[in-house]
């Protein structure tokens, strides 16, 4: 059986280093609350240009960002 690979992330806790609600970033990077909260539960995997504005915002990159377990 094929094992499915789920992209991880950091993103609340590089959120929270900056301070931000999950309402304040989905403002700052022009998406949703529930897309913010959907990508940090790993219920939504965001495109490569959402991932890299989401690093751009909260002053990361994307390997400390995203992961794979």
């Amino acid at each position: 059986m094929e094992e499915k690979i789920i992209l991880k992330n950091n993103l609340r806790k590089y959120r929270d280093i900056k301070g931000y609600t999950q309402s304040e970033l989905a403002k700052i990077v022009g998406v949703s609350r529930i897309t913010i909260s959907n990508i940090e539960n790993c219920q939504f995997s965001p495109t490569a240009k959402l991932a890299y504005v989401l690093c751009l915002a909260l002053d990361t990159t994307f390997e400390e960002m995203f992961y794979f377990d």
